[in-house]
């Protein structure tokens, strides 16, 4: 690179992440895995790059959309081994960091997904929203976004379509300004 010349940001496709339960239980986990899979496939579909923790459940059935639909998936994981991922992750990044990679699954996207989910899932909702990025839920934690700090929110949906449409507007967006 020649001295004072930097070169133009290139625009990317937005990329999403998808978070939710590893481990989906109860009575919804069917569905809860359906509304993931769904989720995958028509962001995928609206171009986006699809980024998971790379393991199972709500992981790898958003993946597993994402990659029947064409697209590029990246699964970035608790552990030291890239062969932890699930089948659908294309790019799996071998973090090392446990549960602390859920900063970096958040921090990567333009949006975030949130499918169902417990705590682990809840603790992924408030970092991204501290790291500036818009999250919509689909039978997720009912947040009420402090609309008068700005800065990110939190956006319920009611079904997949929804939930992805909504993604790939805020994606295509971009971040927010995180929240001091």
């Amino acid at each position: 690179m020649v001295e004072g010349l930097s070169a133009p940001r290139m625009p990317h496709d937005p990329v999403v992440a998808v978070i939710g339960d590893g481990d989906p239980r109860g009575p919804d986990a069917h569905r809860v895995l359906e509304w993931a899979e769904e989720v995958g496939t028509l962001l995928a579909r609206g171009g986006a790059t699809v980024v998971t923790g790379g393991l199972g459940g709500v992981m790898q059935a958003a993946s597993k959309g994402a990659l029947g639909a064409g697209g590029l998936t990246i699964g970035f994981l608790p552990g030291e081994d890239s062969t932890e991922a699930n089948e659908y992750v294309r790019i799996p990044i071998a973090t090392g960091l446990g549960v602390v990679r859920n900063l970096v699954v958040v921090t990567s996207a333009d949006a975030v997904v949130a499918v169902g989910g417990r705590h682990g899932t809840l603790s992924e909702i408030g970092l991204a929203l501290r790291m500036g990025r818009q999250v919509v839920t689909l039978g997720s934690w009912r947040i009420e976004s402090d609309q008068r700090m700005g800065g990110a929110r939190v956006h319920r949906a009611r079904d997949p379509r929804e939930a992805a449409h909504l993604a790939l507007r805020m994606a295509k967006d971009g971040p927010v300004r995180p929240t001091p």
